[in-house]
């Protein structure tokens, strides 16, 4: 490491937590944030199956459906800025995605940006022809064979860092894991080995702590009166101030909304991990045992400690697959009795999908506000509200009949109870996810520059 990267600092940017963020913050943070790299972060298990169907229809398609938006909005500001992109919007086409990126940069009159598009995830092939047993359940995946609809591979860092070290500017992604997508600059611009497993330890804290976006400046931390966050209307994004040895500063832009303090960081810090001491990451095991949190000043933590051993030899897949429908009904009641009239309605509800026979595998009745979260018992503790609204949903093996859950209960509108009102029904088809192990050897990612 030269004498520039151990006195560099590295600003990384979230520019968003999931398929759907806000995306002003993301403009917020190109333009007022000082950034080397901004970060969207938009893929979920169930997000790119979505995403495959739709690739299906169209081979155009297949990419994130805020990618143009995203990128109209954050493109002008960013290549002003010299501030580079990194995202997994690509979802289940890469490739379209960075294309489509490229039409809107020569639009937008920004030429010369470089674009790569990261492929490599997508296993569903190799999947298809071994023999694999999902890890959840045991079951053999060729069980499922005729309703899988996706198989990919989380990605590591490798195939971004390599992209970045050629000169890339917007690195467009499929299914790559969280953390990976924020060690990968850190890695290119401080030139870690890729076998530096204590360092890419503490680099994947640094994009677990980032990869939620606004969670960490205080958004999903909020609880009125308990603990408060200013301006969450305003809520802005989080940066990382990240040096060579992979320390990191966690803030944000001052006059953005939202708040960075000790407690934010640790409660992201715990979000969605297994084994502390053995956070399975495709670039390193992370262990997050020894990590430090300090509060150096308003709205700056600091965060120190992972450390991590040798990666595995196997990369987590998540295959999903069509499994039957979900259809849905509701009705509100209001007023005296309320609660009186909505059990009545689940109770017709009920004899009527018995009596009409619909075949449905599994049935909830729900009395949303008393008993849907927490069941029969918290509810028996609590006082009656004047309010309530009858949830019925179950699933089918087709769309037909789980169309038929839904007229059910709009037929309470004159079918009594007295006063029903606000009916919604639905129907979906429901993808599940389950996982398999596949070595290394058989997943290749690559990246390809890409032009409009």
């Amino acid at each position: 490491m030269t004498a520039n990267q151990r006195e560099r600092r590295v600003r990384l940017g979230a520019g968003a937590g999931y398929s759907g963020d806000r995306i002003e913050p993301a403009v917020e943070l190109a333009e007022h944030g000082q950034l080397d790299f901004l970060v969207f972060e938009c893929l979920a298990e169930r997000t790119i199956a979505i995403a495959q169907q739709a690739k299906r229809k169209d081979p155009q398609l297949g990419y994130d459906p805020l990618l143009e938006a995203r990128m109209r909005a954050v493109l002008p500001v960013a290549a002003r800025n010299g501030v580079r992109i990194i995202s997994n919007m690509g979802a289940a086409n890469p490739h379209a995605a960075a294309r489509k990126t490229a039409q809107i940069a020569q639009s937008l009159g920004l030429g010369g940006l470089k674009i790569a598009a990261v492929s490599g995830d997508d296993v569903l092939d190799v999947v298809l022809q071994g023999q694999f047993r999902f890890e959840e359940s045991g079951d053999d995946v060729a069980a499922y064979r005729e309703r899988v609809v996706s198989a990919n591979a989380y990605l590591g860092a490798a195939p971004i860092v390599a992209a970045l070290d050629a000169g890339a500017d917007i690195v467009l992604t499929g299914r790559v894991a969280d953390p990976s997508l924020f060690t990968a600059p850190l890695i290119h611009a401080f030139g870690w080995r890729m076998d530096d497993w204590a360092t890419l330890g503490q680099a994947t804290v640094v994009g677990h702590l980032l990869e939620c976006a606004g969670q960490i400046t205080g958004g999903y931390f909020a609880d009125p009166g308990y603990k408060d966050v200013p301006m969450l209307a305003r809520l802005g994004f989080p940066i990382g101030e990240v040096t060579a040895d992979g320390a990191v500063t966690i803030t944000k832009v001052p006059h953005a909304g939202g708040r960075v303090s000790a407690a934010t960081c640790k409660e992201q810090l715990i979000y969605e991990i297994h084994d502390p001491a053995r956070y399975l990451q495709p670039d390193v095991t992370a262990d997050f045992t020894q990590v430090e949190v300090a509060q150096e000043a308003v709205d700056r933590v600091r965060v120190t400690g992972g450390k991590g051993t040798a990666r595995t030899e196997t990369l987590k897949v998540s295959v999903a697959y069509a499994d039957g429908y979900i259809g849905e009904g509701q009705i509100s009641y209001g007023g005296p009795g309320a609660v009186a009239r909505a059990r009545l309605a689940l109770d017709i509800v009920r004899e009527r999908l018995a009596l009409t026979g619909v075949a449905a595998s599994e049935l909830r009745f729900d009395l949303i506000g008393i008993d849907s979260l927490y069941g029969e018992t918290a509810a028996a503790e609590r006082s009656e509200p004047y309010e309530v609204r009858v949830r019925v949903a179950g699933r089918t093996a087709t769309a037909e009949e789980a169309l038929r859950i839904g007229n059910e209960v709009e037929t309470l509108y004159t079918n009594g109870p007295a006063g029903g009102g606000g009916v919604a029904k639905s129907t979906r088809e429901v993808l599940a996810v389950q996982s398999v192990l596949l070595p290394r050897g058989d997943v290749h990612p690559a990246f390809a520059f890409v032009e409009a």
